[in-house]
């Protein structure tokens, strides 16, 4: 649902599917994150979980 919401507002986004590079998983888990999506962006805290009230922050 997030990928989605980023996509429907035109929001550029970088995917890092940690089911075919699982790799990822373990950068989030060193990272304190236990769960997906993590939306990361310099300029605010990360986002977890699908939050459209956040991600709207992306939107601009």
């Amino acid at each position: 649902m997030t990928k989605r919401y980023l996509k429907e507002h035109n929001v550029p986004f970088e995917e890092r599917n940690i089911n075919q590079d699982p790799q990822y998983l373990d950068t989030l888990k060193k990272q304190g994150f236990q769960s997906v999506p993590v939306v990361m962006n310099e300029a605010m805290d990360p986002i977890v979980g699908f939050r459209p009230d956040s991600l709207k922050e992306l939107v601009g």
